[in-house]
């Protein structure tokens, strides 16, 4: 009888410190250095970017610093912040014969330590996804504004922050499948069960 209790007291203990492992993946910051670098550069170059005219009068410095926060970004979030927060990886290699090969990876989760938490990876996508936005937005105000010169900044933007968007994604949903494949696949199945689901109300 004292065995079994003692053995469900342990099971307890055990049940308290999965639920507390739990509640701390979903709410602490693992890396709240990466975590704050990943967002403080890309939001870094779109703050420049808003207020340089009203704050400078140097276009060149402006353009500099602008450029600077953006390739701080791209190597940040593709060496450090992509590998520390959500455990993905991508790059560029080129073989013997010179041909280019882009490479995908995702971490396994294989230990608790390897883990990423909900708060890191929702920051992560969150950064990842509503900058490049941004960028877009500021292509087709430039372009319609006719204010030509911010052209090649703003289309600099969105080529590095879409870069790493497209990588990312990539590698999450697997390197070798094909966006353009998989988009279709997912079309013609909620197309298929609009199509099914009309014949059994019918």
């Amino acid at each position: 009888m004292l065995t079994e209790d003692t053995m469900d007291e342990d099971v307890s203990l055990f049940d308290a410190e999965d639920d507390a492992e739990k509640r701390s993946k979903k709410r602490n910051l693992k890396h709240p250095v990466a975590s704050f670098f990943h967002l403080f550069f890309r939001v870094g170059a779109v703050i420049v970017y808003l207020l340089c005219e009203r704050f400078s009068g140097s276009f060149i410095a402006s353009m500099v610093s602008i450029i600077l926060l953006l390739s701080c970004d791209f190597w940040t979030v593709k060496n450090i912040t992509g590998r520390l927060m959500v455990g993905l990886r991508w790059w560029n290699q080129v073989d013997d014969d010179g041909r280019s090969h882009w490479v995908f990876e995702s971490r396994k989760a294989t230990g608790k330590q390897q883990q990423a938490t909900d708060a890191e990876s929702r920051i992560f996508w969150l950064g990842l996804v509503v900058c490049p936005v941004l960028w877009v937005i500021f292509a087709f105000s430039t372009l319609f504004s006719l204010n030509i010169k911010w052209l090649p900044i703003v289309i600099m933007g969105v080529a590095l922050q879409g870069a790493n968007l497209y990588g990312y994604v990539r590698c999450k949903v697997g390197g070798k499948t094909d966006l353009k494949n998989m988009a279709t696949n997912y079309f013609g199945r909620q197309f298929l069960k609009q199509a099914l689901s009309k014949e059994e109300e019918s």
